[in-house]
């Protein structure tokens, strides 16, 4: 008895966490895929025909838009390496006993809701806001120059709102690393710029890998950015398929692009993981 016991224990263990993605993720999944292939409007209803051209029109008419979120989510999450890195290390081997207090003042924005942060954001970035208007009175820019709806002002938006999701992980990945190797390392003769190439960085990657795909994915498909601080000209994907199901209440056209999205950052991850070289990132990772 405790022998079957002890086979079926893993099964009971992962059985809420299987109903949990049964119910909340298949399911809807499965919902969207059959709504992509029906036809029909909201008056008379939706019937499956297995109109599969929904995805070759949705494609050819969004697809601008599809291009500028991913162009977006790729200049945001390079930004966020750029800055989450230096921020981590930091934390990671200078913090001290203040590493606590300096995690949590990464995570203080959290405490805020996410559309409230991004309509301050706004109201910095206005032509009249404390960031332009002081820049503007001292003759350093001129009257014409804005950022609001801007490229500029939704790539911003995106970076700030997901900084946390990079430092993170980064700041897991190099508080692992043993100090021992680092003075190893000035003890062979490395100057600080190779020891962080040679050992730091590639001890890090398992961090930087998890903190790409937590902002690259959610950056490149949402909307709220897009809306709040872009305009026509800044338009995303997440953002038509978010005016398509609520607005315009079309649910073919909406799940298609919802999965064409999904595909397209599916192949980027999968390739990203594949030229980063997965199975060496992990092999650091259990070091």
């Amino acid at each position: 008895m405790s022998r079957v016991r002890r086979k079926i224990a893993p099964y009971l263990l992962v059985l809420p966490g299987g109903i949990w993605l049964l119910i909340f993720f298949a399911v809807p999944m499965f919902t969207m895929l059959s709504l992509s292939l029906q036809e029909g409007d909201i008056v008379h209803g939706y019937r499956f025909t297995g109109h599969w051209q929904t995805y070759t029109e949705a494609i050819s008419a969004y697809q601008t838009q599809l291009i500028r979120s991913l162009i977006y989510g790729v200049i945001a999450t390079i930004l966020l390496i750029a800055i989450a890195f230096p921020m981590a290390y930091w934390i990671a081997f200078y913090g001290g006993r203040r590493k606590p207090t300096y995690l949590f003042l990464v995570l203080l924005p959290f405490f805020v809701s996410f559309v409230l942060r991004t309509i301050s954001w706004k109201q910095i970035l206005t032509d009249e806001g404390p960031l332009l208007q002081p820049l503007r009175d001292a003759g350093l820019i001129s009257q014409a120059f804005h950022i609001l709806g801007t490229p500029y002002a939704v790539i911003l938006g995106l970076v700030y709102n997901f900084l946390p999701f990079m430092v993170l992980p980064i700041y897991v990945a190099l508080e692992r690393i043993d100090p021992r190797v680092v003075e190893a390392a000035r003890d062979l003769y490395a100057n600080p710029a190779t020891t962080f190439r040679r050992v730091i960085f590639p001890l890090a990657l398992p961090g930087v890998f998890a903190g790409v795909l937590m902002t690259f994915i959610p950056a490149s498909s949402d909307f709220v950015n897009s809306e709040v601080l872009g305009s026509s000209d800044t338009t995303m994907i997440g953002q038509v398929i978010q005016t398509q199901f609520l607005e315009n209440s079309d649910y073919p056209t909406a799940s298609a692009l919802s999965f064409v999205l999904m595909a397209v950052l599916l192949v980027g991850v999968f390739s990203y993981a594949r030229i980063l070289g997965t199975e060496d990132v992990m092999k650091v990772a259990a070091r």
